[in-house]
């Protein structure tokens, strides 16, 4: 039976990715910070990627990073190769946020490129592969921070609201076709360390996607379109009574740019096939969880 480590279990990459292993008949060790009721070939260890934690007992096939890349990099290079493969998860905002006019998304955005390239340097030293996979505006599980908010608010106040021309161009991509890129790999053969971007199956306008979402939710919100300068008040406003928090002036100035990223690389490597966006409501958890 192969064996597969996972960092990040309990989030919403683990809840596709888990699944999909057990029935692939891995036995599965899962890491979280709070103990978890233990399933069919899979454990639960109790730690924490920015604590002391150990190196597991026992020799693994893969290692899976679904979380913080950075803590699983400094966490990797200090116990040594745990497997001959490591398949990580980062996030294309390396690159549509690394001119951004905050300085919190700059930082980001360095940190990611350079966990990639201190996790391949590891790989390099350790003689592991590793795989870094890159996913645009992850959703399905009712547990993103975007489209899920988006769907919550307008769900309860029967509109959401953009400024016009909010029309960059976005790929939403669905948790469970990461999941079995992910899964796919770790069956493959192993490739040279590299990484890929994963954007999902359509190309769509973020007012087209948004009103996608809208169409399918039960209370049908509308969607309204302010010119910019009186969604900035608007903003403002919301802001004032706490509806509006996370939300940064360098986010709405892309809402007009396009975040495109290339597949290609991915589909001839290991048939990367993901989904068009046809949302459901039990996808932003509006009436349970579905695929």
């Amino acid at each position: 039976m192969p064996r597969a480590l996972v960092f990040g279990g309990s989030g919403q990459l683990g809840d596709g990715l888990l699944p999909l292993l057990r029935a692939a008949g891995y036995e599965v060790l899962a890491v979280s910070r709070q103990a978890r009721a233990p399933g069919d070939g899979l454990r639960w260890w109790v730690g924490a990627l920015d604590g002391a934690l150990a190196r597991p007992s026992g020799d693994f096939d893969v290692v899976f990073s679904l979380g913080p890349l950075d803590a699983f990099v400094r966490w990797q290079a200090r116990v040594g190769a745990v497997a001959v493969r490591v398949i990580a998860f980062g996030s294309t905002s390396m690159a549509t946020k690394a001119s951004a006019a905050a300085l919190a998304e700059r930082a980001l955005a360095a940190r990611l490129r350079d966990a990639e390239e201190d996790l391949f340097a590891c790989a390099d030293r350790n003689g592991f592969a590793a795989t870094v996979l890159r996913p645009t505006l992850i959703y399905g599980r009712g547990r993103d921070r975007t489209l899920t908010r988006i769907a919550a608010f307008a769900q309860r106040r029967g509109f959401f609201v953009l400024p016009r021309g909010a029309a960059g161009r976005r790929q939403p991509v669905h948790v469970d076709d990461l999941a079995a890129a992910a899964v796919t790999l770790a069956q493959a053969p192993a490739l040279t360390s590299r990484a890929y971007d994963l954007p999902g199956g359509e190309t769509i306008a973020f007012d087209a996607m948004v009103q996608r979402l809208l169409d399918c939710l039960p209370r049908r919100p509308r969607l309204r379109r302010l010119p910019m300068p009186l969604f900035r008040l608007a903003l403002l406003a919301a802001r004032g009574v706490g509806a509006a928090d996370g939300i940064e002036s360098g986010m709405l100035e892309r809402l007009q740019v396009d975040q495109v990223f290339d597949a290609g690389d991915a589909r001839r490597d290991f048939g990367y096939a993901p989904r068009p966006f046809a949302p459901t409501p039990a996808m932003f958890g509006v009436g349970g969880v579905d695929s």
